[in-house]
This record gives C-alpha cells, structure tokens and sequence, in this order.
C-alpha cells in the first residue's frame, strides 16, 4: 500500500451522512469540524494507510471504504478508457491478481455503461500488459481487487475499494430470517437513538421483534466495544506492501478494548425459529461467547412480553424494533399495519400497532420506544404523538425511525 495521502470517499445509506460523519471522527480522533462536509450518500476525506485499515475495522455506517484514484471530465468512452490507463493500478495490486468493474451513473450522455465500464477494463489490463507483459483476469464473482467507476454527466471518477465484501458482511451472521436488516442499518439505528451513551449509563435495551437478532447484537457489540470487522477479511490485505505488522498491532488493540457489556440487553421474537438463529448468531459474533451472555433472548409476541424480571422495580430503558413491514417481506401476505406472526393476524379490523401502543403504555411506562418503518402515519395509527422522526433508508425503502415517549394512559382516543 502507497504511503501517500489518500482521498478516502465512505459511501453510507441516504440519512446516515451525519452519523457516519461522527463516527469518523471518533474513530480516527478527529475533531467533527476537522472532517469536510458529508455529501449526499457518504463521507470524503484525505487520510493515510493506517486510516483506512482502522475505518475498515471499527466503522458500523458505511459500507465501503474506497480510494479515489481519479476523477476528470470525459465526453466519450475513449475519455473514460485513457483516464483508467493513467491510474497506477501496478502501485495497489499485480497481474496475479484477479479483479471486477462496477460501474454507476447519475445523468451521464452515454448509451452503454456496460461499454464504459468494458473500456475501464480494457485500460487496465493494457496498462499491466504495457508494464509487465501480463494482464490481470476478471472475476466477476470472487475478485481479489474492485473496481468502482462512476459517471456524472460531466465527471468520470475511478474508486479502488479496500473493503472487499461489503462492510455490513460483520463475519458473524450465519443463520437469517426472510428479510434480515443489514448490520449497518441497524448500527444506524442505534447511533440515532444514542445507544452508546446510554449503555454506559446502563440504560436497558429490548427488542422485542428482534428476528435474527441484528439490532440486539450490534447493541451488545458497540456496549462491549467489539470491533465489527474482527471476524472478517478485507480486500486491502490483498494489496501489494499490505502492512501486515501495523495490522495485526491494530487488531490486537482492538481485542484489548473488548469488555463486559455496562448494560443489560433483552431481545425476543414470535418465532422460536428466529429466536434460534439469532442465539447461534451471537455467539459468533464476539470472543468467548461474551456477546451471547449479553444478551437474554427469549420468545414471545411482542404484544405480550412484559419489561424483563430481572431489572429493577421502575427500571425503565429503550425499546427498538424493525417490524416486518409489506415492501420487505412481500410473500408473507399480511397488510402493512400487521407484524408476520402476531397475535394480531388474522383477525380482522386489528391493527398490530395500535395494540403495540396499548401494550407498551400499559407496561412499560417511562420507556423509550423507537420504530423503523415505512409508513408515515404510523403515530396516527398508534394514537401516539412521536417526539422525533429521524429520516432513514432500508435499502430502496424510504422510511422514518419515530420515537416516541411512553407515558402511562396517554393512548390517544
């Protein structure tokens, strides 16, 4: 790896910048003014080889961490090709190495990305051809190096990814549900509700639709301080100069900072199934199972289960759910305003939200309760008043993380 300056470019989903932008500075000890403004989409910076692996391995938000490697104007694909070939692709990776093109575009007057992103191809292979006499394979399933290319209507600009697999690939999940939310979703939703801060207050928190246990083990990771990516690869370990020494002292700080949890974390879901799969999840996810003594899984429907027993008389904390929602599980064949395995489906003229908001405002008073969702009129259904509506997105799925205040008896008539 080159011991140059980089332009580091952290894509993240719409809703995260700032979050993301947060989280950078903590990570690479950075005042939040010292970072330049996020863009639509992600995070740019300058940072050093020792920046991007410590981004790779502590960042929850973003999916990647790309190095910019050019960025001039083009008209036509011949622009795009000799823009590629002037790249010293030879200084990250050699002709042993396989690679992939991925290729995105906002406006851009060309016919054929899939021509654009060939000639990127093409470039690279003639420049290693030039250089050494070889040409690097492609691979468009299991490459070594990626290679991202996107096109404005004036813009070309060439990323080279250090990441490999995408960033929410923890290393951990191995059993799922139907439709698991992505771990870097999840970590968004508990940077927006501050988790952090109150873990180390020892605030409680319950999911209690917690499927394959994404939310709750993301929790137990950042209140243990557990490193997302410990238990995974990256592609930079792939990149000529790799400095395997200054990685392995990073990864082993890293396992030095891993503590017991400050606070208690409860998850259950409907389906003993789900339950099962988010136990054996988290106990990858964290050494000597510290992760799944964290956390109490149990099962139960949502409009059931009471606070956990074992807090203290008038312990309150935060809940936080993704319920399964019509556009995310499109084959379960319940309406929008049902959870998939409730008590509530199947019974006609039931709303499971509205029952949710029963339930807790009978229960768990002096809670907190956040929900994902879809529906913009989810406060109406449940006849509650949200105190904050923070603006996400589940992949293409524009949604609102609403959070709203438990206080006994204010159910709405």
């Amino acid at each position: 790896m080159t011991t140059k300056s980089l332009s580091i470019f952290l894509p993240c989903a719409a809703g995260v910048e700032e979050f993301l932008r947060a989280e950078v500075a903590q990570i690479l000890g950075l005042s939040h003014q010292a970072l330049s403004k996020s863009q639509r989409g992600g995070v740019a910076l300058m940072a050093n080889q020792n920046d991007v692996m410590l981004l790779n391995l502590h960042s929850r938000l973003c999916q990647r961490v790309l190095i910019r490697v050019a960025h001039a104007p083009y008209r036509s694909e011949l622009d795009i090709y000799e823009v590629a070939k002037e790249v010293e692709w030879d200084a990250w990776f050699n002709a042993k190495r396989t690679f992939k093109i991925e290729i995105t575009a906002q406006h851009s007057p060309l016919k054929s990305l899939n021509f654009a992103a060939l000639r990127v191809k093409d470039a690279i292979c003639d420049r290693f051809r030039d250089l050494t006499g070889e040409r690097p394979s492609v691979d468009t399933h299991y490459a070594d190096m990626r290679v991202y290319v996107h096109l404005t209507a004036e813009n070309v600009t060439l990323y080279l990814d250090t990441s490999g697999e995408p960033l929410f690939k923890r290393g951990w999940r191995d059993e799922v549900g139907e439709a698991p939310l992505k771990e870097t979703l999840a970590a968004a939703m508990l940077a927006a509700v501050g988790w952090e801060q109150a873990a180390e207050l020892g605030v409680p928190l319950y999911d209690p639709c917690c499927g394959s246990g994404t939310i709750a083990i993301e929790a137990a990771q950042i209140a243990c301080h557990i490193a997302p990516g410990l238990n995974r690869f990256f592609a930079f370990e792939k990149f000529d100069g790799f400095a395997l020494a200054a990685w392995e002292a990073l990864r082993q700080e890293a396992l030095g900072r891993i503590r017991t949890s400050p606070a208690p974390i409860f998850a259950s879901d409907v389906a003993h199934r789900m339950v099962d799969f988010a136990e054996h999840n988290a106990e990858r996810a964290g050494p000597n199972g510290i992760v799944s003594k964290t956390i109490n899984f149990r099962g139960g429907d949502a409009l059931q289960r009471m606070p956990p027993a074992d807090l203290e008389v008038g312990q309150a904390g935060l809940m936080i759910l993704n319920p399964p929602y019509g556009e995310r599980i499109e084959t379960g064949g319940f309406s929008k305003t049902m959870t998939v395995g409730s008590a509530a489906d199947g019974q006609a003229g039931h709303d499971f939200f509205s029952l949710l908001a029963t339930h807790w405002k009978q229960n768990f008073a002096g809670w907190t309760g956040w929900i994902l969702t879809p529906d913009l009129k989810l406060p109406t259904r449940m006849r509650l008043k949200e105190s904050r509506r923070v603006p996400m997105w589940n992949g293409p799925i524009e949604c609102r993380l609403f959070k709203f205040d438990m206080v006994k008896g204010a159910v709405r008539g």
